[in-house]
């Protein structure tokens, strides 16, 4: 059986309707190439010939400035200075109501071991938590606390401790 070439085999048949596009000289980017450089040529003779002499003369040998010597007045300082040393300021501070102590709730759960868990885990966090066991209408359950705070301020501060360590969903209330 005869092996055919199909690397070297050119197309039949596509392109040979169409002629070759020759490269043409660009006729219109060269006039408009030409007619930029003239008219730049024709900018520099202008000004060259219409100088005024007297301008150019002045612009190659320019004179020197005589220096005039300004006498400075003695720095003092401003008005405002004194008045800003002087001056004192009264401010009314008014205390802001504590609502109290403040808790926060970690976790509730119906098992004292997976309250050691999440005791564990905030431990791990570096603060200290206390399990309470609660009896309420539905069961027993072991609340994992921390607490009490001063200020809402501290008891959010140790959440977000909490939550850089994976520990999300306390909660914080006043301390009852």
């Amino acid at each position: 059986m005869a092996q055919h070439d199909y690397i070297n085999k050119k197309p039949k048949g596509k392109g040979k309707d169409k002629p070759e596009k020759s490269a043409k000289f660009p006729v219109i980017a060269a006039i408009f190439a030409f007619l930029l450089i003239g008219g730049f040529a024709y900018g520099l003779w202008f000004i060259k010939t219409n100088a005024n002499p007297k301008e150019v003369e002045q612009a190659k040998n320019p004179h020197p400035v005589a220096e005039q010597k300004v006498s400075k007045p003695k720095p003092r300082p401003p008005e405002f200075i004194e008045e800003i040393k002087n001056h004192e300021i009264k401010v009314e501070v008014k205390e802001i109501e504590s609502k109290g102590p403040y808790q926060m709730q970690c976790g509730s759960f119906r098992t004292h071991s997976q309250a050691e868990a999440m005791k564990a885990k905030v431990a791990f966090a570096g603060l200290i938590a206390e399990i309470r066991r609660t009896e309420g209408s539905n069961g027993v359950w072991y609340r994992v606390r921390l607490g009490p705070y001063d200020t809402k301020r501290l008891a959010e501060s140790d959440k977000n401790k909490l939550q850089r360590v994976g520990i999300f969903g306390c909660g914080i209330w006043g301390w009852t």
